[in-house]
């Protein structure tokens, strides 16, 4: 290989290097932090109650009851039983057609009477989220999310709206997050998962939602790194040749002049 290539391929890992270094760094920080977590500690688990079963015994109306006082319901998608306050209910979500769309719907109902009712009261979701909470916790911030108010960088994006984000007085600054038409906890975000949440966006190179892992600034980087990497290994291969050679040049014996 002549000396102009092998300048070329020097030149060009240096500054491929100079460009994928940086994310190279972050993608390796971000790896070690997700592999010394506990999965458990970032979702919260470990602040989190079990949830209470019901009473076998327990008198329910038929859901086919709830089902008949729901307002232009087109189709049904599910019928749960949930507790809300020690109360069980049938959540049920349901689609009504508006101008040919079908648009979902989460009903809650009383499931000792089928009685529907509204979704839950601030004060309601409050008590659901200390009664979740495994330690005693007051409330430092209560926050009523409704559509539009969490964008892609939102530590609650694409969770069931409308919301209340319920913060605790906790060293780990847990929020606990009660879907109001549903009627029950849906997330707890805490600081560990917050750091968990920056490095996965670091990781995965989406600065628009952060969960895309097929991204085209992400195969963008990929392609360039595996080509700084076998750039480094051709500047290897190259240079142990050269090195060889002068050696072998070096070492061989000098022609004898001629007398």
């Amino acid at each position: 290989m002549n000396r102009r290539t092998h300048l070329f391929i020097r030149k060009a890992h240096r500054y491929l290097g100079l460009i994928t270094g940086i994310q190279f760094v972050l993608w390796t920080a971000g790896g070690l932090y997700f592999s010394w977590s506990d999965i458990d500690e970032i979702h919260g688990d470990f602040q989190r109650k079990a949830p209470a079963n019901f009473n076998a015994a327990m008198e329910l109306v038929s859901p086919a009851t709830v089902l008949a006082k729901l307002p232009q319901a087109d189709s049904v998608k599910s019928v749960r039983l949930v507790d809300v306050l020690g109360e069980p209910h049938y959540q049920v979500v349901y689609f009504v057609n508006e101008a040919g769309h079908a648009i979902p719907v989460t009903q809650l109902a009383v499931a000792a009477t089928g009685q529907l009712r509204e979704a839950i009261t601030e004060q309601e979701a409050v008590q659901m989220a200390q009664n979740s909470f495994n330690e005693p916790a007051e409330v430092t911030q209560v926050e009523y999310l409704t559509a539009g108010a969490t964008g892609n960088h939102h530590e609650y994006r694409q969770g069931a709206l409308p919301a209340y984000a319920v913060t605790m007085q906790h060293p780990t600054n847990t929020t606990v997050y009660v879907a109001a038409d549903r009627g029950e906890v849906t997330s707890f975000r805490n600081n560990k998962w917050r750091v968990f949440d920056f490095l996965w966006m670091l990781h995965t190179m989406d600065y628009q939602g952060r969960d895309n892992f097929g991204n085209l600034l992400l195969r963008l980087f990929s392609v360039v790194g595996l080509v700084t990497i076998l750039s480094g290994f051709g500047l290897y291969f190259i240079s142990f040749r050269g090195g060889r050679r002068k050696a072998r040049q070096a070492g061989s014996p000098k022609p004898k002049a001629l007398v």
